[in-house]
């Protein structure tokens, strides 16, 4: 006897074939977005030292280039390109974000500047 198999082409994907790529892709995803998060944070805090480091350095140029006189907020803003003086240290933008590099009138970065004009001995962090 001879069997005459019906011959239908698929056109398209089982029900099951599209769960399973919709199950891989959500595992998938469960893992590297916590991960992007992650990383997205440490970027961030990674910036703000990177920006703390160069104000510190921007000071220690300024007062090596000028026989040790060190440098009013103000000045010492003027060296960063993006930064601008405020009242208790320097303001830089960091991805869209202003934040505050702190300075202080004592080297031992205890007394903390309360204007533009004060001199600036100190540099800290980015609170």
């Amino acid at each position: 006897m001879m069997y005459l198999w019906n011959k239908t082409r698929q056109l398209g994907f089982t029900l099951i074939e599209l769960v399973i790529v919709l199950v891989v892709v959500a595992i998938l995803a469960a893992i590297a977005i916590p991960k992007y998060v992650d990383m997205s944070a440490t970027s961030r805090s990674v910036a703000k030292q990177a920006m703390s480091g160069a104000v510190k350095s921007a000071l220690a140029i300024y007062v090596s280039e000028n026989a040790g006189s060190y440098p009013t907020v103000t000045q010492l803003a003027s060296t960063m390109p993006e930064g601008t003086a405020s009242s208790t240290g320097i303001s830089v933008l960091i991805d869209g974000t202003t934040y505050i590099v702190l300075a202080y009138t004592d080297t031992g970065c205890t007394a903390a500047t309360a204007a533009t004009s004060n001199i600036v001995k100190c540099v800290g962090v980015i609170p």
